[in-house]
C-alpha cells in the first residue's frame, strides 16, 4: 500500500463529503472532539458485544450469532459503501485505517485529516479494496467475536453488503455502470469473497450461497439475495 500514490487530504476529504449524498450508510464523519468515539480496533477487541446484544434485544431473539450476524453486515456495508463510491466516482480510494466507531453505535468516523489513492493509478485496484475493507476490518471483527459464527457466512455478508453498495452507485450514478461491474466482478473473485455468490441480473441482483439468518427472528423474512430464497 506505501507504494501507491497518495491523494490529497483535501481531494479524499471532499470525496468522502460529496458521496453521503448517496445514503446513511456511505456516511462517515470528519474530525470533531474524540469524546463519544472510540478507535474501532477497540471495538473489535471486545468482539461488538455492545452492538451484538443490543441487536439480539431490538430482533427480540437470544440468537447471539444472529445478533452477530447482523452487526457484522451492517458493518460491512458501511465500509464498503463509501469506499466503492469514491473509488468509482472520485477517482479515490479512502484509507480507513484510523476509524472510529461512536460509543453508543454504529456510525464511523475518522478523527483526523483523511489519506487515500488515487484509483487509477492502482494496479490490481480489488485487491487495495479488499485490503481496506475485508483484511483490516473485517477480519479483525471476526476475529474478535466472542460467539461462534461460520466463516463463510461472514464472508457472505461481507460479499452481499458489497453488491448493495453498488446497486446503490448504480442508481444514483447509471453512467458508471461498467467500472463499477468490473470492480464488483473482481472482488467477488478475491480470497474470502469468491466463491461467495453471483451477479444474476444488470442492475446487479446477487444470489449469495449463504444466509445471514435474519429470517430466524420473530418479525424476520428470507432476504432477497438469500441462498434458501
Amino acid at each position: 500500500m506505501n507504494a501507491l500514490r497518495q491523494a490529497p487530504a483535501p481531494a479524499v476529504a471532499q470525496a468522502l463529503k460529496d458521496i453521503t449524498a448517496l445514503g446513511s450508510f456511505f456516511s462517515i464523519e470528519l474530525g470533531g472532539p474524540d469524546e463519544g468515539w472510540h478507535p474501532v480496533e477497540d471495538a473489535y477487541a471486545r468482539g461488538v458485544a455492545d452492538l451484538i446484544a443490543a441487536t439480539a434485544d431490538r430482533y427480540d431473539t437470544r440468537e447471539l450469532r444472529i445478533g452477530a450476524s447482523i452487526v457484522q453486515l451492517g458493518h460491512a456495508a458501511r465500509l464498503w459503501s463509501p469506499v466503492l463510491a469514491c473509488t468509482v466516482v472520485h477517482g479515490i480510494v479512502p484509507d480507513l485505517d484510523r476509524l472510529h466507531r461512536a460509543d453508543d453505535g454504529p456510525a464511523l468516523r475518522l478523527p483526523a485529516a483523511p489519506t487515500g489513492w488515487y484509483a487509477p493509478e492502482t494496479p490490481r485496484l480489488p485487491d487495495v479494496l479488499y485490503e481496506v475493507v475485508v483484511a483490516r476490518h473485517l477480519d479483525a471483527l471476526a476475529a474478535g467475536l466472542r460467539v461462534k459464527v461460520a466463516p463463510r457466512l461472514l464472508a457472505g455478508n461481507a460479499a452481499s453488503a458489497l453488491v448493495e453498495a453498488a446497486r446503490a452507485v448504480l442508481a444514483a450514478r447509471p453512467d458508471l455502470r461498467e467500472p463499477l461491474t468490473d470492480l464488483v466482478d473482481g472482488l467477488l473473485n478475491t480470497r474470502r469473497l469468491a466463491g461467495t455468490g453471483n451477479v444474476v441480473g444488470p442492475d446487479l441482483s446477487f444470489r449469495r450461497r449463504s444466509c445471514c439468518l435474519y429470517y430466524r427472528v420473530p418479525s424476520g423474512a428470507k432476504c432477497g439475495d438469500c441462498s434458501l430464497a
